[in-house]
């Protein structure tokens, strides 16, 4: 046993939960039974371990405990309600559930990726899917899941029991998909994990730019599914996407928690470990040839990590790599982010003729894209009114405040 501090405890939790609830719901084919026992071992361990230490498995210690929670459980509701199939249950073969000797078993990582799989499976809707992930795999509660995505804490729970209900009542296997099954569903796996960090990155909404949370929750994530399927190169241009977003972090904002752009960061601040993982899994997977649309936002933010300064940034370069991902997602949005990368090769002129042809009136980075190329054009009373527009349609304070204070200083400019 070795001595136990709150940040062990808490590291344990991030690192085991996900892995103990998918053990528990393979054993027990219940997701509710499997979490509330899960949750009853890590109160025990809260218990027990200060005063007794950390086990030397304490993965095994969880998940034997949880096991025999869950035992109980359902001896309690077989003998309420003479339940013969959960009766017998109880004398399946105890090697179902792994103890601290078979952690290292090959079924461990593919309990958690049937786990993935279950959550994001194309039967549930699409904030089902987000909202299980971060419960079950990653351990958020569901008040935190609540904050991050700007709903009641009721409404979160509600979305979480439906999904927990649809895979019951519609008997979704856990399982990995066919072969035939795969791509389909593995990109939905992704899909839902790159939301998770999009929204973690830029928040669709509140006080702060970002959630650092449901960022670091996204890569380890990313770093999991890495781990388990590491031939799949969109999984791994996925996971260099977010490290080298993430390596920017801490250049994002400044002293008051204020927006600073892209080429505005003081680039001393970002990661360099991150940006050197990054850049070399982007290497790793490119040569595959093989590019999809993960790989070169990656191949993207690769290049934007290149540049020591601003003025360094290979923009030619970039633009060539949009033009790679325009023709692989054909969408509104890559061709917006296309236009602005173009304004750095053939002007703002050139970029705002495509801008205006997007038709992304929604969009507050449509507006704001527009304010800016306007205002590089002159064309300030334009740029203004712009602005205005992309302020209004954000409902994120930081992004709000940093297009307003553009707004209040090119209209101080025009008196």
């Amino acid at each position: 046993m070795t001595e136990l501090s709150a940040a062990d405890i808490e590291r344990i939790f991030r690192d085991e939960y996900g892995r103990a609830v998918a053990v528990l719901a393979r054993v027990f084919g219940d997701l509710d039974v499997a979490e509330d026992a899960v949750q009853d071992a890590f109160s025990k361990a809260v218990e027990k371990w200060p005063t007794e230490g950390i086990p030397p498995s304490p993965a095994g210690w969880i998940i034997t405990t949880a096991r025999r929670r869950a035992i109980d459980r359902a001896r309690r509701e077989a003998a309420r309600s003479a339940k013969h199939a959960e009766a017998g249950l109880l004398h399946s073969t105890p090697t179902a559930a792994p103890g601290p000797d078979t952690l290292d078993s090959p079924e461990i990582p593919d309990d958690r990726l049937r786990l993935i799989f279950t959550c994001c499976h194309p039967a549930l809707a699409p904030d089902a899917r987000v909202a299980l992930t971060l419960r079950l795999l990653c351990g958020l509660t569901t008040a935190q899941i609540a904050r991050a995505f700007l709903v009641p804490e009721p409404t979160m729970g509600q979305r979480i029991s439906r999904g927990k209900r649809k895979i019951r009542d519609a008997h979704i296997p856990f399982r990995i998909p066919t072969a035939g099954e795969l791509p389909e569903r593995l990109d939905a796996v992704r899909s839902v994990v790159y939301l998770v960090y999009t929204e973690g990155h830029t928040a669709t909404g509140g006080p702060s730019l970002a959630d650092a949370d449901l960022c670091v929750e996204a890569v380890r994530l990313g770093r999991l599914l890495t781990a388990l399927l590491p031939d799949d190169s969109e999984t791994t241009g996925l996971l260099a996407l977010m490290l080298l977003g993430e390596s920017r972090r801490a250049a994002r904002t400044g002293p008051d928690g204020e927006l600073v752009l892209l080429g505005d960061q003081d680039r001393s601040l970002w990661d360099r470990e991150l940006i050197a993982e990054g850049q070399g899994l982007v290497r790793r997977v490119l040569h595959r040839n093989r590019p999809g649309p993960y790989q070169i936002q990656a191949a993207i933010a690769a290049v934007h990590s290149d540049a020591a300064t601003a003025e360094d940034t290979d923009w030619q370069q970039i633009v060539a790599l949009y033009d790679l991902l325009l023709a692989a997602t054909p969408t509104p949005v890559v061709a917006l982010h296309r236009a602005v990368a173009l304004a750095e090769v053939d002007g703002a002129a050139a970029a705002l003729e495509i801008v205006d042809g997007l038709g992304l009136d929604r969009y507050h980075v449509f507006h704001a894209a527009r304010a800016d190329l306007l205002r590089r054009l002159g064309r300030h009373s334009e740029a203004i009114t712009a602005y205005d527009a992309a302020a209004a349609r954000t409902e994120n304070a930081v992004e709000r405040t940093h297009l307003l204070r553009r707004r209040e200083a090119l209209q101080r400019s025009l008196t």
